[in-house]
């Protein structure tokens, strides 16, 4: 079988986020697109994985020959939706030299005496890098509404004020690749019974996560607003379902890949004469 007989949708068409989309109806155990099954997305995982690290690769090398272009992966989920397993399984296929990762919880006292996007901005990737948000500033769309922490009219002006910052990003260089994770209640239930199951996983517990849970319907309504305000030309949202690991984690690869396909990279030509230096070497 083919990689292209197992995605009979690309994953960067069938996954974007589009008007009327409805969270409540999605099937967060689905595999949309992909044909194949657990072992097929585990065996292309590897090999797509290596495809990534060459367009990284790609990009890293011309970071240093001076490309501003870099590209951000944000991603976006409640507890266990595994944002942690993509970063480990997709993202570590690549040279941990040409990553920035960043990853955003509660914010420290000295973020609190700053506007919300000042963190935000300084994590931002450099020229030639992959930046990894492990959350993001949408934490102050989604928690922030959920538990009150600050009037309506203050988080609802922050939609249009987060489109406008993500416009000027993509504007200066960055692709910009939002992937919104969604896994079912019952599998969260499931992956938080294993935490308190194992003994090494009790590190990945917080006791937090079940009063979170009681909330659910009101971050479903968050998640829904952030979908319809802020899946933008420029800056789409990718809604990932994850009860499936395997499969978000093939998804969000091929997400990547044609992020990386679109920047038609090339190696940058040398700054020295090649001739002359395998001459030099050759001699030494």
């Amino acid at each position: 079988m083919t990689d292209d007989s197992l995605w009979e949708t690309p994953a960067v068409t069938i996954l974007r986020s589009q008007p009327g989309f409805d969270l409540e109806a999605l099937d967060r155990n689905s595999t949309p697109g992909f044909t194949g099954k657990k072992a097929d997305g585990e065996r292309l995982l590897e090999e797509r994985g290596a495809v990534l690290s060459g367009l990284q690769e790609l990009l890293y090398a011309n970071g240093r020959s001076g490309d501003s272009r870099s590209v951000l992966l944000v991603l976006q989920g409640m507890d266990t939706s595994g944002k942690g397993g993509m970063v480990r399984h997709v993202v570590g296929h690549v040279d941990p030299q040409g990553v920035d990762h960043a990853s955003f919880g509660v914010p420290t006292d000295e973020e609190k005496q700053h506007h919300y996007l000042w963190r935000i901005k300084k994590q931002l990737p450099r020229g030639g890098y992959l930046g990894v948000f492990d959350r993001s500033h949408y934490e102050d769309v989604l928690v922030v509404r959920v538990h009150d922490l600050v009037p309506p009219d203050v988080w609802g002006a922050r939609y249009d004020e987060i489109n406008q910052f993500e416009k000027e990003l993509v504007d200066a260089g960055t692709t910009i690749v939002k992937v919104a994770m969604f896994v079912s209640l019952d599998e969260q239930k499931k992956r938080l019974q294993e935490r308190l199951d194992r003994p090494e996983k009790y590190w990945k517990y917080n006791p937090g996560d079940v009063t979170e849970r009681k909330l659910w319907p009101a971050y479903q309504e968050a998640y829904q607003a952030m979908l319809d305000k802020t899946s933008t030309e420029h800056a789409p949202w990718y809604v990932v379902p994850c009860d499936r690991k395997w499969y978000s984690r093939i998804a969000v690869t091929e997400l990547l890949i044609d992020a990386f396909e679109n920047l038609d990279l090339s190696w940058p030509p040398a700054d020295f004469d090649v001739e002359i230096e395998k001459a030099r070497l050759a001699e030494s």
